[in-house]
Protein backbone atom coordinates (compact mmCIF):
# COMPACT_ATOMS: atom_id res chain seq x y z
CA UNK A 1 0.00 0.00 0.00
CA UNK A 2 1.54 3.24 -1.07
CA UNK A 3 1.95 6.22 1.00
CA UNK A 4 1.83 4.47 4.07
CA UNK A 5 5.68 4.29 6.10
CA UNK A 6 6.25 1.69 8.35
CA UNK A 7 8.15 2.08 11.62
CA UNK A 8 11.02 0.24 11.89
CA UNK A 9 10.94 -2.42 14.50
CA UNK A 10 12.90 -1.44 17.72
CA UNK A 11 15.31 -4.14 19.73
CA UNK A 12 14.46 -4.29 23.51
CA UNK A 13 17.57 -6.31 24.61
CA UNK A 14 17.12 -8.02 28.27
CA UNK A 15 20.31 -9.14 30.51
CA UNK A 16 20.03 -11.37 33.24
CA UNK A 17 19.01 -14.79 34.49
CA UNK A 18 16.65 -16.57 36.63
CA UNK A 19 13.06 -14.94 37.78
CA UNK A 20 13.84 -11.51 37.73
CA UNK A 21 14.41 -12.26 33.73
CA UNK A 22 11.29 -14.79 33.00
CA UNK A 23 9.40 -11.50 34.80
CA UNK A 24 10.98 -9.28 32.34
CA UNK A 25 9.97 -11.13 29.64
CA UNK A 26 6.74 -12.07 30.64
CA UNK A 27 5.40 -8.66 30.62
CA UNK A 28 6.83 -7.03 27.77
CA UNK A 29 5.99 -9.92 25.62
CA UNK A 30 2.19 -8.56 25.70
CA UNK A 31 3.07 -5.27 24.01
CA UNK A 32 5.19 -6.24 21.27
CA UNK A 33 2.77 -5.65 18.83
CA UNK A 34 1.39 -2.74 20.30
CA UNK A 35 4.94 -1.11 20.23
CA UNK A 36 6.34 -2.93 17.71
CA UNK A 37 9.14 -3.96 18.88
CA UNK A 38 11.12 -7.47 18.98
CA UNK A 39 12.71 -9.01 21.90
CA UNK A 40 15.92 -10.72 22.96
CA UNK A 41 17.32 -12.33 26.28
CA UNK A 42 21.00 -12.64 26.85
CA UNK A 43 21.26 -14.90 29.83
CA UNK A 44 23.55 -15.73 32.40
CA UNK A 45 25.50 -19.07 32.41
CA UNK A 46 27.07 -19.47 35.36
CA UNK A 47 24.01 -21.17 37.52
CA UNK A 48 25.43 -24.20 39.08
CA UNK A 49 22.86 -25.14 41.59
CA UNK A 50 19.66 -27.78 41.81
CA UNK A 51 18.37 -29.40 38.69
CA UNK A 52 20.98 -27.21 36.13
CA UNK A 53 24.32 -28.10 38.67
CA UNK A 54 23.04 -32.09 38.33
CA UNK A 55 22.82 -31.60 34.91
CA UNK A 56 26.20 -30.24 34.86
CA UNK A 57 27.92 -32.57 36.52
CA UNK A 58 26.33 -35.62 35.21
CA UNK A 59 25.71 -35.28 31.28
CA UNK A 60 28.72 -32.01 31.26
CA UNK A 61 26.02 -30.14 29.43
CA UNK A 62 25.87 -26.00 29.58
CA UNK A 63 23.10 -24.59 32.29
CA UNK A 64 19.59 -25.11 30.88
CA UNK A 65 17.35 -23.81 33.62
CA UNK A 66 17.78 -19.98 33.27
CA UNK A 67 17.73 -20.82 29.23
CA UNK A 68 13.93 -22.67 30.00
CA UNK A 69 12.67 -20.10 32.06
CA UNK A 70 12.98 -17.39 29.03
CA UNK A 71 11.58 -19.75 26.75
CA UNK A 72 8.72 -20.17 28.56
CA UNK A 73 8.20 -16.36 29.31
CA UNK A 74 8.26 -15.79 25.22
CA UNK A 75 6.24 -19.31 24.28
CA UNK A 76 2.73 -18.66 22.88
CA UNK A 77 2.34 -22.20 22.70
CA UNK A 78 -1.18 -23.11 25.47
CA UNK A 79 -0.71 -22.58 29.27
CA UNK A 80 -0.39 -26.17 29.61
CA UNK A 81 2.59 -27.01 27.27
CA UNK A 82 4.30 -23.30 29.30
CA UNK A 83 3.27 -25.49 32.82
CA UNK A 84 4.43 -29.15 30.85
CA UNK A 85 8.21 -27.53 30.58
CA UNK A 86 8.47 -26.00 34.03
CA UNK A 87 6.74 -29.06 35.80
CA UNK A 88 9.09 -30.64 37.83
CA UNK A 89 9.12 -34.24 39.39
CA UNK A 90 8.81 -34.82 43.02
CA UNK A 91 9.96 -38.69 43.50
CA UNK A 92 12.28 -41.06 42.00
CA UNK A 93 15.73 -40.79 40.23
CA UNK A 94 14.33 -37.12 38.92
CA UNK A 95 13.28 -35.89 42.24
CA UNK A 96 14.01 -31.67 41.84
CA UNK A 97 14.34 -31.99 37.98
CA UNK A 98 11.92 -29.68 35.57
CA UNK A 99 11.25 -31.66 32.58
CA UNK A 100 12.10 -28.52 30.36
CA UNK A 101 15.74 -28.71 31.86
CA UNK A 102 15.66 -32.26 30.81
CA UNK A 103 14.34 -31.37 27.81
CA UNK A 104 16.92 -28.92 27.00
CA UNK A 105 19.74 -30.95 28.02
CA UNK A 106 18.65 -33.64 26.00
CA UNK A 107 18.55 -31.88 23.26
CA UNK A 108 21.76 -30.29 23.28
CA UNK A 109 23.10 -34.21 23.02
CA UNK A 110 21.53 -34.81 20.17
CA UNK A 111 22.18 -31.64 18.29
CA UNK A 112 25.71 -31.08 19.26
CA UNK A 113 25.28 -27.70 20.70
CA UNK A 114 22.89 -25.48 22.88
CA UNK A 115 22.31 -22.97 20.75
CA UNK A 116 20.73 -25.62 18.01
CA UNK A 117 18.87 -26.86 21.37
CA UNK A 118 17.57 -23.31 21.62
CA UNK A 119 16.60 -23.16 17.70
CA UNK A 120 14.60 -26.68 17.68
CA UNK A 121 12.82 -25.77 20.97
CA UNK A 122 11.65 -22.25 19.74
CA UNK A 123 10.10 -23.44 16.77
CA UNK A 124 8.48 -26.45 18.92
CA UNK A 125 7.11 -23.97 21.90
CA UNK A 126 6.70 -20.98 19.10
CA UNK A 127 9.10 -18.27 20.99
CA UNK A 128 8.73 -14.93 20.25
CA UNK A 129 11.73 -13.27 20.32
CA UNK A 130 15.07 -14.67 20.86
CA UNK A 131 17.04 -16.32 23.53
CA UNK A 132 21.22 -16.00 23.62
CA UNK A 133 23.32 -17.81 25.73
CA UNK A 134 25.99 -14.98 26.63
CA UNK A 135 28.56 -17.68 26.28
CA UNK A 136 29.34 -20.97 24.60
CA UNK A 137 31.77 -21.55 27.06
CA UNK A 138 31.83 -23.63 30.35
CA UNK A 139 31.98 -21.03 32.76
CA UNK A 140 32.01 -21.08 36.70
CA UNK A 141 31.53 -18.17 38.94
CA UNK A 142 34.61 -17.09 41.68
CA UNK A 143 34.15 -15.10 44.36
CA UNK A 144 37.28 -13.57 46.90
CA UNK A 145 36.30 -12.39 49.88
CA UNK A 146 37.74 -9.52 51.78
CA UNK A 147 39.23 -12.21 54.35
CA UNK A 148 40.97 -13.63 50.78
CA UNK A 149 39.09 -16.86 51.08
CA UNK A 150 37.51 -17.97 47.89
CA UNK A 151 34.30 -19.43 47.32
CA UNK A 152 34.05 -21.80 43.72
CA UNK A 153 30.51 -21.78 42.34
CA UNK A 154 27.30 -19.91 41.79
CA UNK A 155 25.22 -21.99 44.23
CA UNK A 156 28.24 -22.07 47.28
CA UNK A 157 28.12 -17.93 47.10
CA UNK A 158 24.81 -17.79 46.64
CA UNK A 159 24.03 -19.79 49.86
CA UNK A 160 27.06 -18.86 51.90
CA UNK A 161 27.08 -17.39 55.00
CA UNK A 162 30.36 -16.03 55.43
CA UNK A 163 29.71 -13.63 53.39
CA UNK A 164 27.48 -11.63 55.05
CA UNK A 165 30.46 -11.43 57.99
CA UNK A 166 33.36 -10.65 55.18
CA UNK A 167 31.83 -9.26 52.43
CA UNK A 168 32.70 -9.75 48.50
CA UNK A 169 36.09 -8.35 47.29
CA UNK A 170 35.60 -9.00 43.79
CA UNK A 171 33.66 -11.69 41.62
CA UNK A 172 35.30 -13.53 38.30
CA UNK A 173 35.07 -16.51 36.16
CA UNK A 174 37.06 -19.72 36.59
CA UNK A 175 38.79 -19.01 33.51
CA UNK A 176 38.34 -16.33 30.78
CA UNK A 177 35.36 -17.14 28.52
CA UNK A 178 34.51 -15.20 25.15
CA UNK A 179 31.20 -13.69 24.64
CA UNK A 180 28.49 -15.71 22.34
CA UNK A 181 28.72 -13.52 18.81
CA UNK A 182 24.93 -13.25 19.15
CA UNK A 183 24.87 -11.50 22.39
CA UNK A 184 27.28 -9.05 21.08
CA UNK A 185 25.28 -8.28 18.33
CA UNK A 186 22.12 -7.88 20.06
CA UNK A 187 23.47 -5.65 22.59
CA UNK A 188 25.09 -3.60 19.50
CA UNK A 189 21.65 -3.34 17.69
CA UNK A 190 19.60 -3.02 20.73
CA UNK A 191 17.45 0.60 21.30
CA UNK A 192 17.07 -0.53 24.72
CA UNK A 193 18.76 -2.55 27.05
CA UNK A 194 17.12 -3.47 30.61
CA UNK A 195 19.33 -5.39 33.00
CA UNK A 196 17.54 -7.10 35.91
CA UNK A 197 15.85 -7.39 38.45
CA UNK A 198 17.95 -10.76 39.56
CA UNK A 199 20.31 -11.88 42.22
CA UNK A 200 23.09 -9.26 41.89
CA UNK A 201 26.39 -11.12 42.16
CA UNK A 202 24.78 -14.80 41.28
CA UNK A 203 22.79 -13.29 38.30
CA UNK A 204 23.67 -10.18 37.09
CA UNK A 205 27.02 -9.69 37.56
CA UNK A 206 28.42 -13.03 35.78
CA UNK A 207 27.28 -11.42 32.39
CA UNK A 208 30.02 -8.40 32.84
CA UNK A 209 32.49 -11.07 33.36
CA UNK A 210 32.39 -12.54 29.81
CA UNK A 211 35.12 -10.87 27.77
CA UNK A 212 33.12 -8.85 25.13
CA UNK A 213 29.92 -7.64 26.87
CA UNK A 214 31.64 -4.70 28.82
CA UNK A 215 33.04 -3.97 25.37
CA UNK A 216 29.82 -3.95 23.35
CA UNK A 217 27.54 -2.34 25.96
CA UNK A 218 30.35 0.63 25.55
CA UNK A 219 29.98 0.49 21.85
CA UNK A 220 25.72 0.10 22.18
CA UNK A 221 24.52 3.62 21.43
CA UNK A 222 20.80 2.22 23.28
CA UNK A 223 19.25 3.69 26.63
CA UNK A 224 20.41 1.00 29.48
CA UNK A 225 17.66 0.91 32.07
CA UNK A 226 18.67 -0.86 35.39
CA UNK A 227 15.59 -2.62 37.43
CA UNK A 228 16.53 -3.04 40.96
CA UNK A 229 15.42 -6.02 43.27
CA UNK A 230 12.81 -5.86 45.72
CA UNK A 231 14.37 -6.64 47.92
CA UNK A 232 17.88 -6.86 49.74
CA UNK A 233 19.35 -10.04 50.15
CA UNK A 234 20.92 -11.10 53.10
CA UNK A 235 24.86 -11.69 52.94
CA UNK A 236 25.04 -10.21 49.75
CA UNK A 237 23.22 -6.61 49.56
CA UNK A 238 22.36 -5.98 53.43
CA UNK A 239 21.15 -2.63 53.98
CA UNK A 240 21.75 -1.69 50.40
CA UNK A 241 20.14 1.59 49.24
CA UNK A 242 18.55 1.96 45.43
CA UNK A 243 21.62 3.63 44.50
CA UNK A 244 24.37 1.14 45.54
CA UNK A 245 22.60 -1.37 43.11
CA UNK A 246 23.49 1.38 40.30
CA UNK A 247 27.11 1.89 42.22
CA UNK A 248 27.87 -2.13 41.64
CA UNK A 249 26.48 -2.52 38.56
CA UNK A 250 28.52 0.06 37.39
CA UNK A 251 31.54 -1.49 39.15
CA UNK A 252 31.88 -4.08 36.62
CA UNK A 253 31.07 -1.82 33.55
CA UNK A 254 32.05 1.20 33.35
CA UNK A 255 31.10 4.79 34.78
CA UNK A 256 27.98 6.19 34.13
CA UNK A 257 26.53 3.42 31.64
CA UNK A 258 22.97 3.21 33.41
CA UNK A 259 21.01 6.26 31.92
CA UNK A 260 17.79 5.17 34.13
CA UNK A 261 17.28 3.22 37.30
CA UNK A 262 13.60 1.73 38.22
CA UNK A 263 12.41 0.93 41.77
CA UNK A 264 9.56 -0.08 43.79
CA UNK A 265 7.99 2.48 45.51
CA UNK A 266 5.51 0.21 46.68
CA UNK A 267 5.80 -0.77 50.35
CA UNK A 268 4.95 -4.71 50.53
CA UNK A 269 2.04 -5.52 53.15
CA UNK A 270 3.16 -6.26 56.77
CA UNK A 271 2.51 -9.86 56.26
CA UNK A 272 4.89 -10.25 53.54
CA UNK A 273 7.24 -8.49 55.34
CA UNK A 274 6.45 -10.44 58.41
CA UNK A 275 7.67 -13.74 56.27
CA UNK A 276 10.47 -12.16 54.83
CA UNK A 277 12.17 -10.62 57.44
CA UNK A 278 14.64 -13.65 57.75
CA UNK A 279 15.79 -12.97 54.02
CA UNK A 280 16.28 -8.92 53.66
CA UNK A 281 14.43 -5.66 53.80
CA UNK A 282 13.24 -3.86 50.59
CA UNK A 283 15.91 -1.24 49.50
CA UNK A 284 15.09 2.65 50.06
CA UNK A 285 15.92 5.31 48.04
CA UNK A 286 18.06 8.40 48.73
CA UNK A 287 18.95 10.95 46.63
CA UNK A 288 22.44 11.03 45.76
CA UNK A 289 24.79 13.78 44.35
CA UNK A 290 27.19 12.72 41.45
CA UNK A 291 25.41 10.24 39.36
CA UNK A 292 24.44 10.59 36.06
CA UNK A 293 21.91 8.13 36.00
CA UNK A 294 17.67 9.25 36.47
CA UNK A 295 15.98 7.53 39.73
CA UNK A 296 12.26 7.00 39.13
CA UNK A 297 10.20 5.37 41.50
CA UNK A 298 6.32 3.22 40.37
CA UNK A 299 4.33 0.98 42.03
CA UNK A 300 6.13 -2.42 40.59
CA UNK A 301 5.31 -4.74 43.60
CA UNK A 302 3.00 -7.94 42.27
CA UNK A 303 -0.47 -8.96 44.28
CA UNK A 304 0.29 -12.56 43.75
CA UNK A 305 2.43 -14.42 46.44
CA UNK A 306 4.86 -16.76 44.89
CA UNK A 307 3.96 -20.40 45.44
CA UNK A 308 7.06 -22.55 45.63
CA UNK A 309 6.61 -25.91 43.67
CA UNK A 310 7.15 -29.06 46.29
CA UNK A 311 9.70 -30.90 43.35
CA UNK A 312 11.98 -27.22 43.94
CA UNK A 313 14.98 -28.11 46.04
CA UNK A 314 15.97 -23.96 45.99
CA UNK A 315 14.77 -21.55 47.94
CA UNK A 316 12.79 -18.47 45.58
CA UNK A 317 12.06 -15.18 46.21
CA UNK A 318 8.06 -15.22 46.99
CA UNK A 319 8.02 -11.03 46.54
CA UNK A 320 7.93 -10.45 43.30
CA UNK A 321 7.94 -7.71 40.11
CA UNK A 322 4.24 -7.72 38.68
CA UNK A 323 5.15 -8.38 35.17
CA UNK A 324 2.34 -6.01 33.46
CA UNK A 325 3.35 -2.79 36.24
CA UNK A 326 7.34 -3.66 35.16
CA UNK A 327 6.99 -3.65 31.43
CA UNK A 328 5.18 -0.39 31.12
CA UNK A 329 7.44 1.10 33.14
CA UNK A 330 10.04 -0.25 31.14
CA UNK A 331 8.31 0.99 28.02
CA UNK A 332 7.99 4.56 29.08
CA UNK A 333 11.72 4.96 28.06
CA UNK A 334 11.77 2.82 24.54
Amino acid sequence: MKGKKQNKKKIITTIGGGTGQFVVLSGLKEFRKKFNFSLKAIVSMADDGGSTGRLRDELGVLPPGDIRQCLVALSESSLTMRKLFNWRFKKGNLAGHSLGNLFLSALEKMTGSLEKAIEEISLIFRIQGEVIPVTLEKIDLVAELNNSEIIYGQHNINTSKKIRKVGIKKLCLSHPAKANPKAVEAIKKADLIVIGPGNLYCSLIPNFLVKGIVESLRESQAKKILVVNLMNKIGHTDGFFVDDYLKIIERYTFPKMIDIVLYNRKKPSPLLLEKYKKEGKPPKFRKVKGVSAKFYGFNLLSKQIYQKDPGDRLYRSFIRHDPKKLAKAILKFL
